[in-house]
């Protein structure tokens, strides 16, 4: 049924095309999309910081699991159609999100989608830089991850559009209903259009265990508390733009210049990568982003959400993607395994973020030291690479 039709090499404007369209659906709405609609889930319901919190941790719950079991060779040859449904899947929990009201409820709902978003995130991704990889084509990986930052932009602009229509505190539901409706479009142009794994990915044979080597653990510590120092500012950017008085238009404008600015992350990265390599790059994205993430506490409420936004925006998407890049490349015999696992690791520092600001905003009234810890850690996450950065070619 989710068989692809494609009997040859796919169109690489097409394959970047798809990528995005998935990339956009499975990350920017399917995980991202909490971040806007967040505000308005607090005031309609009366959830509190820790409430926030749990929900988001819950999906990185799912997230993390569903790294995990893709870690397993279950899915060879099967990459495509587990993507497809995986997206499937990420629309409807998408959807489901605007009929419950009880903070158990989302939270099971948002660790499904977890488990959603990384399938979709991790299948697709191998098909797609695959075939790119095949090809030696170098346009395709940034218009693939530059999607998340696209559909981060489309749901900070679908929320503040629903308010102009349905002005309540029943307005968070259309968030979700529309949103779903865009995920469940972007998986259905995906069943058409992904094709078929590459021979390379799609292959039977079994990726032998991870050799553990210093460079590759430094790096997978390093990734794993990126993922703790990233997500307070992910996950409640907006929020601490309402928290600080910020106007209507500062609010989405924060989440709207994270999105442009990712999206166009990879492309503006690349010519300092070129110069300098994937470790110097990956390194320079973690300072860069810890200087964001302070400066939405630091800076004017006026300003702060809109230069934290954006040097979050810049940054976030580059750490991720060079980080795994570099990661596949320290493991040339199971890169698929070193993808899974440093994602797993990325997970578990997101479940731990987001339930330690939510308590450290609860305690102290207010974002700052949760965000502190935030922009501490992510300079934690540099000096455990400077002694092997050498090796992060």
């Amino acid at each position: 049924m989710l068989k692809s039709t494609a009997t040859s090499a796919p169109n690489m404007i097409s394959l970047g095309f798809v990528g995005a369209l998935s990339m956009a659906a499975a990350m920017g709405f399917g995980r991202f999309s909490y971040t806007p609609i967040l505000p308005g889930m607090m005031v309609g319901l009366g959830l509190s910081a820790a409430d926030a919190g749990l929900i988001a941790a819950g999906n990185f719950a799912g997230y993390l699991a569903g790294a995990v079991l893709a870690a397993y060779g279950w899915a060879s040859g099967r990459e495509r159609t587990v993507a497809v449904l995986a997206l499937l899947a990420n629309a409807v929990l998408l959807l489901a999100m605007a009929f419950v009201d009880t903070v158990p409820a989302f939270v099971v709902i948002r660790f499904l989608a977890g488990l959603a978003s990384a399938f979709a995130m991790i299948f697709t991704s191998s098909i797609v830089l695959g075939h790119a990889a095949l090809r030696a084509n170098e346009n395709v990986q940034p218009a693939h991850f530059g999607g998340v930052g696209l559909g981060i932009a489309l749901s900070s602009f679908m929320v503040v559009a629903l308010a102009m229509l349905f002005d309540g505190a029943q307005e968070w539901r259309w968030d979700w209903i529309v949103g779903g409706i865009f995920a469940l479009a972007a998986a259905l142009v995906s069943w058409v259009m992904l094709p078929q794994a590459p021979r390379a990915a799609g292959a039977e044979r079994k990726e032998p265990p991870l050799v553990w080597k210093r460079p590759l653990l430094l790096l997978t510590l390093s990734y794993g508390l990126f993922g703790f120092g990233y997500v307070v500012t992910a996950t409640f950017l907006v929020a601490m733009a309402r928290s600080g008085s910020a106007s209507h238009t500062v609010e989405f404008l924060s989440w709207f210049i994270t999105g442009l600015a990712a999206a166009a992350s990879l492309l503006l990265w690349r010519p300092f990568q070129r110069r300098f390599g994937l470790g110097a790059a990956y390194m320079a994205g973690l300072l860069t982003e810890a200087v964001g993430v302070l400066a939405t506490v630091m800076l004017p409420a006026g300003s702060a959400p809109l230069i934290g936004g954006l040097l979050f925006g810049a940054t976030f998407l580059m750490i991720t993607a060079y980080g795994l890049q570099i990661g596949r490349r320290l493991s040339p015999e199971s890169p698929r395994r070193a993808f899974a696992i440093m994602t797993a690791a990325f997970g578990i520092g997101q479940i731990i973020g987001p339930l330690v600001a939510g308590w450290l905003a609860e305690a102290t009234g207010s974002f700052t030291l949760p965000t502190l810890v935030a922009a501490g850690v992510l300079v934690v996450c540099t000096l455990l690479v400077l002694p092997v950065r050498s090796q992060l070619h």
